[in-house]
């Protein structure tokens, strides 16, 4: 099962992912978080680690390299200047060389690759390897792969969102975020996707919640869960600590239920 969590900047899809990742090793499933938001570099933190993965994009060649060398190399399997995992048919999560994949437990974290000087270009390379990595990654039946998204709606061009089979846009109490949750919907179910469901989050109250349900609902989008604002999550976020479970973590054990549920029935 591969999940997509995708949403406006600031919404908290890095926190959500963080919260249902914990949830899913609680149940025994194996987990790989993929940081494909080449902007936000705190993901590793929220899981207590003291590092971040070496980047994939440095597994093979580097940002200059991949649109002139891997390309053809990623879509016909022939060697290219990376190693030899990147050009494997599929890749499976006991794969990834040690040095680009961080583990605890059941969980692994890698990343794609950050934004990390002035004029190193954009990042359409990252979203390349985003979406040929994830288009290859081959999962056993007790693995589910997180991906927290970039902010936007950018990665749909790129169509990192084609080998996904869940889509969960996590919305914000602001127009914005309800703006942008029903571009996400349309862009989902244009390229295929049946899975899409909303996650609240940042909640001040039952009474918002339901408000937003509501304009979700005008939109033809369903919500699957919601996320209260928990001042405890905050506090760990503003200190750059692992995540603790909560109020929020309690009320995320309902939305993986209720995932569980639709996809698997």
């Amino acid at each position: 099962m591969k999940i997509s969590m995708c949403g406006k900047g600031g919404s908290g899809k890095s926190t959500v992912v963080t919260l249902l990742a914990n949830e899913a090793r609680t149940r025994d499933y194996r987990v790989l978080v993929v940081d494909s938001d080449e902007s936000n570099s705190g993901l590793f933190r929220m899981f207590g680690f003291d590092r971040p993965p070496i980047p994939l994009m440095e597994l093979v060649g580097g940002k200059k390299k991949v649109q002139k060398d891997m390309i053809k190399g990623f879509s016909s399997g022939e060697p290219g200047t990376g190693m030899s995992v990147m050009t494997q048919e599929h890749i499976k999560v006991d794969d990834m060389p040690s040095e680009h994949i961080l583990k605890k437990d059941n969980l692994g974290l890698v990343s794609i690759g950050k934004i990390l000087q002035s004029l190193e270009g954009c990042a359409c390379p990252m979203g390349v390897l985003s979406r040929e990595f994830l288009r290859k990654l081959s999962l056993a039946r007790d693995e589910i792969a997180i991906v927290d998204m970039e902010a936007g709606v950018e990665h749909f061009g790129r169509g990192v969102e084609t080998s996904m089979d869940i889509v969960l846009i996590v919305v914000e109490p602001s127009f914005e975020s309800l703006q942008l949750a029903e571009r996400i919907n349309h862009l989902s179910s244009g390229i295929g996707i049946s899975h899409i469901w909303a996650i609240l989050n940042k909640v001040p109250s039952d009474k918002i919640a339901l408000k937003l349900k509501s304009e979700l609902g005008k939109r033809g989008i369903e919500t699957i869960g919601s996320v209260h604002y928990d001042n405890e999550i905050f506090q760990a976020c503003f200190e750059g600590l692992s995540l603790g479970k909560g109020t929020a973590g309690e009320e995320i054990r309902d939305v993986f239920d209720s995932l569980l549920s639709r996809v698997l029935g």
